[in-house]
Parts: C-alpha cells; structure tokens; sequence
C-alpha cells in the first residue's frame, strides 16, 4: 500500500472512531481549528470572518472544523483608544452581542444565529472569545439578569476586575453570578454556539469558581459546548481541576512567531517561543487526555494581517524549519491545532503542512506520546529532544509507533542512536520519514542529520 492510501485510510478510521466516541466524550480528539486573533486582532467583521471560514470548509475533510471570532466583536469601534471608545455592545440584560455594523446578519436582535448557521452549512463548527465577567458599564446601570430576579450589581464582583481588561467586573461566586452566566450561555446556545473560548480566567488571576459557573451554565444548556480556558501559564498544580469543567486550557502566555524570547527569571513569559514550549508540553503530558487537552496556543504562520494582536502585519517571522518544528511537536504532543494565519493568503508551504494526512492522523490518533527521557540519550543530544508517540499497543492491528526528533541548536547536527536507546526492543525496525516520505532498510539503529531549528518524524515499524 502507498504511503498515501494508507495514510488515508488511517486518517478515515481515525475520524471515524472519534465519531463514536463523541456521544460519550466532548472533544475526544484534540479541537483542530482557526482563530482570528492572530492575523485581525479585534478587527475581524463578518465579511473578513466568512472569507477565512470558507478556506477551511475547502480543507475541513482534514479534520479541521472550529471556526473562533476572537475577542472585540462586541465593540462598535475596535480601534478605540478607550473603553469607552471602543463603545461595547448589550442587550438589554447586560449580555454582549455582536456590532451589527461590523456583523450585518446580527441586526435586529439575531446576535450571530444566522453567521453560526452559515457556519454549520459549510461542514464547521462556530465559536467565539468572551473576558470572563460582567461588562462595568452593565453593572453601572444595574441591568436585570434575565430569568431571574437577579440586577448586575448582585453578580458583580468589583473586587476582581482582569488585570489587563478594563472593560469588566468579576462575577460573585453566589446566585446572582450563576444567573448571570446561565443567562449568557443561553443566550449563546440559541445562537448554535459550539466552542466558547474565555479570557483572564485560567491564570492573572485563576477564577475556579467563575471556571465552574461557566461549565455548569454550559451544561444547563444540553449544548455540547467546547470550554477553552485562557491565558496561560495555568499552573500545574490546578491541572486535575481544571480538567474537570474545560477541555482545553491554555499552559502558556501567548504564543507567537519567535524561536525563542529570552526572557530572564521572574519576567512575563510573553512573547512565548517556540523553543519554551519543550519543556512546557514535557511537563503537561501525563494530563493529556480525550476531553482534556493542554494547549499551548495557535500556530502563527503564513500572513499576520492586517491587524494582528501582536505587532505590525507582516508574514510569519517562523522559518520554514521553525514552522515544521512546531507543527511536529504539537501533533506528537497531542496538543490543539489552532491555525492562526490569514487563511485568504495562505501559502503553498503552510498550505502543505495542514493537509499532511500522516501528520493530522497522527494528533487525532495517538493513545500515547511523551518526550525521550534525555538521560537515556547518547552523547549528541544535547540540544536536541526526542518524542515517542503511540497509536494503541503491540499486537493491536491499529499498532503504529511515531518517533520526532529536534534540533533546539542554532547550528546543523547529526543523532545517532540505536532504537533500544529510544525505548524499542533491541531488534532491527524500519523507519519511514513522515515529511519526506522516504523508509530506510531495516536496521538497529538511526542515523538523523537536521538542520538548525531542524526537525523531522518517523513512523516505525
């Protein structure tokens, strides 16, 4: 069987079997997806958002499906120096809703029913960013709280605003903040919401309670409504919490086109690089799981404009290298796959990668991956990793053992290791190169040449 059939039919019995499994596990597989932020910031309008939810309908028989609106639909004007200039949008029970100049299809009280529609009709699922909270202004007016006897200010936890938002108040840990948030799930449910990212919660400050409002809200609704926890770093120690109420958290600041910050101890990890999510996927593994996915942000490649949430527009900083290691270490590692480029200019390098059927059955199959112990390494690997990642176990007629490996140095380098160094039997094994699609002769051992930022991945037999 070629390479390409059987990638193929691996890649059709992968998403099969995430089907079945879906009835018992919301996003059993890790969420495969695009986000506004990293190429509109708070500028994406409908017209601009339909254009870039079309390519991923073209690319959608790949597994991706979650199209997300970033933060800032809900602002009149996203340009706003303000708050108060950027002129937040409400119903009259103090939910947000979309700006109907920047949403046409929202007008007269639709909110993003009929854009959530579109979506469905194209084979994808619809999804959108919130800030934890309650808007100041809402709580100012002391709005009602719908279904409930409820005013904002009853909800309003003025004590926890977002360090870095200005434009709400926390939500109590009390009746009235319930109802708040069941009011707003509601409300977005009846839009046909599918993927609900929500901002300042997981880490700067961690809002347990406010995480568990949202997911019991959510549940309310009998919606099957992916919860994304943002930003990162989430600490390690609130890993089995808050894995209870979301399926996917942010482990990292934001993630963008950098090998590596430099960022000395004790400063803000932002902007986080590629060479620091090593050794924090490293630390996250154990807590992979279906339904529970560490994610260490989008994959900002291709055309960051215009108006990305970081800097000036331009194209990806990320070398070709650069970007290869990355896709590979977030598939091996289970992590979402997020895509955060500008989709209407994607290039035929970005465009080869997401449509790597061996590389996206991969992410969505593996039972088990984790990163080579390097005590176990021989001399050569020090700066270098090593991943292993596993589909089912020996004897299984799905068996399938993945091997990548990385080259963190700023210079080219030869590995070599023998398979019983990387964990295999002592036995000869052949390896065939997922990217070059090229096998070697069976033998006990593997010789790999990268170059700097270098990366490449077999599957092994």
């Amino acid at each position: 069987m070629s390479r390409t059939l059987f990638s193929s039919v691996l890649l059709a019995a992968a998403f099969f079997a995430a089907t079945l499994i879906h009835a018992q596990t919301l996003a059993p597989t890790p969420p495969m997806g695009w986000n506004s932020w990293d190429a509109y910031g708070l500028t994406i309008g409908e017209e601009d958002f339909k254009a870039n939810a079309s390519v991923l309908a073209g690319i959608q028989r790949y597994g991706w499906q979650y199209a997300v609106i970033d933060e800032g639909w809900y602002m009149a004007d996203p340009f706003g120096k303000t708050i108060d200039d950027k002129k937040y949008l409400w119903d009259q029970n103090g939910q947000l809703i979309p700006a109907p100049d920047r949403f046409p299809s929202s007008a007269n009280g639709e909110g993003f029913k009929p854009l959530a529609g579109w979506v469905h009709a194209q084979g994808l699922q619809f999804g959108i960013h919130i800030v934890r909270g309650i808007p100041r202004q809402v709580v100012k007016e002391n709005l009602p709280i719908a279904d409930s006897a409820f005013h904002a200010q009853d909800a309003a936890d003025t004590s926890s605003p977002c360090p870095w938002d200005d434009g709400n108040w926390g939500v109590k840990d009390n009746a009235a903040g319930q109802a708040y948030y069941d009011s707003m799930l509601k409300l977005y449910a009846s839009w046909g919401l599918d993927f609900i990212k929500v901002d300042c919660i997981s880490d700067r400050p961690y809002r347990p309670t406010e995480i568990r409002q949202i997911a019991a809200a959510i549940r309310k609704t009998g919606r099957p409504i992916v919860l994304s926890l943002s930003p990162g770093p989430t600490s390690l120690k609130n890993a089995v919490e808050v894995g209870k109420y979301a399926q996917m958290w942010r482990i990292a600041d934001d993630h963008w086109d950098v090998w590596t910050a430099n960022h000395k101890p004790g400063e803000s990890e932002f902007p986080f690089g590629i060479t620091d999510a090593f050794d924090r996927l490293a630390a996250w593994y154990p807590y992979v799981t279906p339904g529970n996915w560490p994610d260490p942000d989008m994959l900002p490649w291709g055309w960051l404009g215009p108006h990305p949430g970081w800097g000036e527009a331009r194209q990806s900083r990320e070398t070709r290298d650069e970007q290869q290691t990355e896709f590979t270490l977030w598939a091996i590692a289970r992590a979402p796959l997020i895509l955060g480029a500008n989709l209407t200019k994607l290039d035929d390098f970005t465009r080869s990668l997401i449509t790597n059927q061996t590389m996206l059955f991969m992410n969505q199959s593996l039972t088990y991956s984790h990163p080579v112990d390097p005590a176990t390494l021989p001399p050569g690997f020090e700066h270098a990793r090593v991943w292993r990642g596993t589909i089912d176990s020996p004897g299984s007629r799905n068996y399938a053992e993945f091997f990548a490996f990385f080259n963190l140095d700023d210079k080219p380098v030869t590995l070599k290791a023998t398979w019983r160094q990387l964990g295999l039997d002592a036995g000869k094994h052949q390896a065939e190169n997922v990217w070059s699609d090229t096998a070697f002769k069976d033998s006990k051992e593997i010789t790999v040449t990268l170059p700097p930022h270098g990366s490449t991945i077999f599957q092994v037999r």
